[in-house]
């Protein structure tokens, strides 16, 4: 599950993407709403943590600007401003829910999630997903194999996530990579091979098929 926060406050920003990491979110931080279409088109992302207050473009233009473009994401809002006029104009102009500051950790979370099942609720993605006997969960990150609920580490969940959700069609190296990694976090050479080894050893090594050059595949 990836996360775009747009954030100038750094002491906020920084333990806002040290919390989204422990829960096992793949977070991204901006620290104005400058490069967010750029950062939109060039990643896909499940959510947006965007604060109204942001230097550059404000982020009720990004989020109004969000919405022109056709972007369908949850947007959770964040500010200091607590009038209703500033929550009806927010809600109005295309964000999902509203956050005012200061707030507590568990609440922001507990929004998130709120969001992603209202998402799969509409059909957008986030609904139970299946595969191969496997059921992944994406709003509660849950894993259910052979009725056992499963307790998977963030990448494992996360490169899970991703084949189950392409079930049938080879997804690339560098997708998985992607998907498990926050910008500015180094690479590891082998790291997808060590998951999926992780992942075959308790799905069964026929669960994930391997075309050299091409990626991995979970059966549809």
């Amino acid at each position: 599950m990836r996360v775009l926060l747009v954030e100038d406050d750094v002491q906020l920003g920084e333990s806002l993407e040290a919390a989204l990491r422990l829960e096992q979110y793949a977070v991204d931080w901006l620290r104005s709403g400058d490069p967010v279409r750029a950062a939109l088109g060039a990643t896909p992302y499940d959510l947006i943590i965007l604060d109204l207050g942001l230097p550059g473009v404000p982020g009720m233009q990004v989020l109004r600007q969000l919405r022109a473009d056709k972007h369908e994401l949850p947007v959770l809002l964040l500010t200091a401003r607590h009038t209703l006029e500033d929550k009806v104009d927010g809600l109005d102009s295309g964000a999902d829910d509203y956050l005012t500051k200061p707030f507590e950790i568990d609440e922001l979370f507990a929004r998130m999630r709120s969001l992603l099942r209202r998402r799969g609720a509409k059909g957008r993605g986030t609904a139970t997903l299946r595969a191969a006997g496997i059921e992944v969960d994406p709003a509660d990150r849950a894993v259910v194999f052979e009725g056992e609920l499963l307790d998977l580490t963030a990448r494992e969940y996360a490169i899970l996530e991703i084949l189950v959700r392409n079930a049938g069609r080879f997804v690339s190296r560098a997708r998985l990579e992607e998907g498990i990694y926050s910008w500015g976090e180094e690479v590891g050479s082998n790291t997808v091979e060590v998951y999926i080894s992780r992942l075959r050893k308790r799905f069964g090594s026929a669960t994930i098929e391997t075309m050299r050059g091409v990626g991995y595949r979970i059966p549809a």
